[in-house]
């Protein structure tokens, strides 16, 4: 089992070098945060065009399929099971069904001729709060818009961010964020130590991830009997792992900090790397001009009434 390429999460994209890539980090950054921003006070058509527009995002840029198909197919595997246990799970609306029938037959008989030309139009558009209902299964629409909204927003959330960190540096990320917070030096906030913590963090990810396909694989080749162990056993042995799991992740960050010391990094104000010359390009206008577009449909069709 190799996580770091079955399930790349975090991982930067070094080749092939597609369109995304080319991209300033900062506009980037900029349609990262409109697909999570946009989410919000939106109607169920645009959350699950976001999810659409993802989709195609990845597929146009041509990123290789071992490298997106697992991930896009455990995460609509994901949101399907949720939309489908959301959909048939109680809407907590507590909503008391009440006839508006008269008690006395005889005078809704007498009313049903003369009121027969106003009920035929209104008979072809049926409301109906139960959308489908066959034995204990149930789904009403705040049941099913419920679904909706909790599955998009989790593939929204989870892929979107995954997409950014797969076509972006993590140098680049963090002079796109600097820059961005440049403004922010007026109030004395330490922006260069915020970008240097997130370079840190970011680098961090992949040691993360070969750390536990270590001790993963470690566990695998010693033949363990789990049946024999029982519950109390196996719960002893995975707390044996993941205190190793601590220990490698602590000692891997002592070496990144004693190499970050020899090499000059005591202040960020002493020793600052310029990572990128951050400069907007022709495609980087444009795709610009197309999140003003974006955002201008969003507010048009997107919004919840």
């Amino acid at each position: 089992m190799d996580l770091l390429r079955s399930l790349p999460l975090g991982l930067y994209l070094e080749q092939p070098q597609t369109w995304l890539h080319k991209i300033d980090p900062r506009v980037k950054f900029a349609w990262l945060m409109s697909f999570l921003t946009s989410y919000i006070l939106a109607n169920n058509f645009w959350r699950v065009l976001l999810v659409v527009l993802l989709i195609i995002a990845t597929l146009i840029a041509r990123i290789p399929r071992r490298v997106w198909q697992q991930q896009m197919g455990w995460l609509l595997i994901l949101s399907f099971f949720v939309l489908a246990i959301g959909a048939i799970s109680p809407d907590g609306m507590g909503v008391n069904y009440q006839s508006r029938l008269p008690a006395n037959e005889q005078i809704l008989t007498q009313q049903a001729n003369s009121n027969k030309i106003l009920q035929e139009p209104a008979s072809n558009h049926k409301y109906s709060y139960v959308l489908f209902h066959k034995g204990p299964v149930k789904v009403t629409r705040y049941s099913l818009d419920l679904a909706v909204r909790l599955s998009t927003i989790i593939f929204t959330v989870i892929y979107s961010t995954n997409l950014y960190l797969l076509t972006t540096a993590p140098e680049e990320i963090t002079s796109g964020i600097e820059s961005l917070m440049q403004p922010l030096r007026r109030f004395k906030l330490p922006v260069t130590e915020i970008a240097l913590t997130l370079t840190l963090s970011l680098r961090f990810i992949p040691l993360v991830l070969e750390e536990v396909q270590n001790l993963f694989r470690s566990v695998m080749t010693r033949a363990i009997n789990w049946k024999k162990l029982g519950l109390k056993g196996g719960f002893k042995v995975w707390m044996t792992v993941a205190e190793r799991l601590l220990e490698n992740l602590l000692l891997r960050a002592d070496q990144m900090a004693n190499a970050m010391m020899v090499r000059g990094f005591t202040s960020p104000n002493e020793h600052r790397v310029q990572w990128h010359d951050l400069r907007f390009k022709a495609r980087d206008w444009l795709a610009i001009a197309t999140l003003i577009l974006f955002w201008g449909i969003r507010l048009a069709i997107g919004t919840e009434v």
